[in-house]
């Protein structure tokens, strides 16, 4: 039985109709001129069971909802923009979904195609702006080819190792009628042959000290099922890099100690590059040999220069299907080593629990206030400079929940578009995005979009009046007698920012204050703020002492 479909009408009719056969549920949106066709088509595809869309106040936080809801759902994210302008705020969100290996697909209105050249309204070079920043991007000029772009983008940002593809759509081509089939994407499958599996199941197993290292590719519920399997066929920690600062990762706690010690390292769609140190020696050891699980050609001819001889083997595979392949034939490595690395990778300084309550509030106790305030099933969210480090430190997403971070790109800013999207994904859970001051300040109107579409979450800041990170390299690079630039008002209340825009908000300045007010917050089932006057602390370095 033939299931393609035929459909002759706009342009803009044929954008709904291809995203629902991608599997699309939700699209994350703001409005203007050059979209406003894609918008009254979906007025009239109510009918028909319309995909709900998410109308939010700055383009770049439809990029970041996106992202946050195919990091939570599988799915693709799609953000739909206007163009010119609209398109570049949009395009600012791309580099953290580029580096997170997320599937985004950026749809953007553009400038119609019979004015091109002849200086239309906002025309832009937007294919050029976006395509350093994507794993694909192209202009739609014909209204038949919709549905097949779409379902191509689609399958270029999940295949291979995900990432955000754009289409520019102008506007005469969305107000044209045509007729067009519409085909469901067909991701191009990388996996990883089952003689292949076998070899390195065979490599981890004689290994004395094995070290698996995934890509933030593999945070998802997919992802993170296949990776729970092989952790728990090899007795091996994986260990997730998505941080900038790499083997200073917080996230690693002291787990960065033992890369040193490895004599195998696998990476599981990792890239090869400045957060692995380039695999240079040291921190690596000469001796140690490389496994690669790598889609990407030039990823691969990357890590042949760096890394030589070293290699025990490449595989070109996906990382999701090879995880998944690989944890069906892995075997047990060295008890001692899984247990030495997992103490590791558990470690926590005992001082941090015992220290007395202060004011403003140190680091580890906004974060020891926020775990214990975690139940099953929450989304816990990081972002921000040194303060995002201590809670990427410190916080492990709970039971059936999930932890989202800014990721490798380092760039701040996305965590309250990340937690509007984790409310929309998951409805019945509840979600706590941790922030620095600065962090809040990017997309603080986005609280009048979560207010309007009932999404609550709770926002934590950790406020310091500072650029902290910054802050720390000018104090650390040039002394503390020419820092300058950093600063910003101490103590402003943020929190009542949110409770004018409708929300909840607690301002909190003592550590035993924390647990109360979280609770109040999480209580109050509205978007709330709990602003939080902390100490300027430096990112944690933790170490185990021999």
């Amino acid at each position: 039985m033939d299931t393609h479909t035929t459909t002759r009408t706009r342009g803009a009719d044929l954008v709904w109709a291809a995203l629902k056969a991608a599997g699309v549920s939700r699209v994350f949106s703001l409005s203007g001129n050059h979209i406003m066709e894609v918008f009254d088509a979906a007025f009239d595809d109510a009918t028909s069971g319309r995909i709900p869309f998410t109308h939010v106040r700055h383009e770049a936080a439809t990029v970041h909802m996106a992202d946050a809801w195919a990091r939570l759902t599988g799915e693709v994210g799609v953000a739909l923009v206007t163009g010119g302008q609209g398109h570049t705020n949009a395009v600012a969100g791309l580099p953290t979904a580029l580096a997170g290996e997320v599937p985004v697909l950026l749809l953007s209105g553009h400038a119609p195609t019979n004015e091109l050249g002849l200086g239309a309204f906002q025309e832009t070079p937007q294919v050029e702006t976006a395509a350093p920043l994507c794993k694909a991007a192209w202009m739609v000029t014909r209204v038949q080819d919709i549905p097949s772009a779409i379902a191509r983008a689609v399958a270029i940002a999940k295949e291979g190792r995900p990432g955000p593809v754009h289409l520019s759509l102008p506007t005469d081509v969305l107000e044209a009628e045509g007729s067009a089939p519409i085909v469901p994407p067909a991701p191009r499958a990388m996996t990883l042959a089952p003689e292949t599996a076998d070899a390195i199941a065979a490599l981890i197993a004689r290994a004395e000290r094995p070290l698996l290292c995934a890509s933030g590719a593999l945070n998802t519920p997919a992802g993170r099922a296949a990776t729970t399997a092989l952790e728990a066929a090899t007795g091996l920690p994986i260990l997730f890099m998505e941080s900038p600062r790499g083997l200073r990762d917080p996230t690693l706690r002291a787990a960065g100690q033992c890369f040193g010690q490895a004599d195998l390292v696998v990476l599981l769609g990792k890239q090869i590059d400045f957060t692995l140190g380039f695999g240079r020696t040291p921190p690596f050891s000469a001796a140690a040999r490389w496994v690669l699980i790598e889609p990407d050609t030039r990823i691969i001819d990357r890590a042949q220069t760096l890394l030589g001889d070293r290699i025990a083997l490449v595989a070109q595979a996906a990382p999701l299907a090879a995880v998944q392949a690989l944890a069906a034939r892995a075997k047990p490595a060295p008890a001692a080593w899984a247990a030495t690395l997992r103490h590791h990778a558990d470690f926590l300084p005992p001082e941090w629990s015992t220290m007395a309550p202060a004011s403003p509030v140190p680091a580890q106790h906004m974060g020891q206030a926020v775990q214990a305030a975690l139940r099953d099933g929450d989304v816990v969210i990081s972002d921000g400079g040194e303060i995002g480090q201590w809670m990427l430190a410190m916080l492990r997403a709970p039971a059936g929940g999930a932890r989202v971070s800014n990721g490798v790109a380092g760039a701040i800013g996305s965590s309250i578009p990340f937690a509007i999207a984790a409310s929309a994904a998951r409805p019945n859970n509840r979600v706590i995005a941790c922030m620095g001051d600065g962090t809040f300040g990017f997309h603080m109107a986005e609280f009048e979009t979560a207010i309007r579409h009932r999404l609550p979450f709770v926002a934590v800041i950790g406020n310091d009046g500072n650029w902290n990170a910054e802050h720390q390299i000018q104090i650390r690079d040039y002394g503390a007698n020419r820092t300058h630039g950093c600063g910003m008002l101490p103590g402003t209340r943020y929190d009542l920012v949110v409770a004018a825009l409708g929300g909840h908000g607690e301002f909190v300045e003592r550590s035993e204050d924390l647990a109360p007010a979280l609770a109040r917050a999480l209580a109050s089932g509205k978007p709330a703020c709990v602003n939080v006057v902390i100490q300027g602390q430096p990112a944690p370095t933790i170490r185990i002492e021999a």
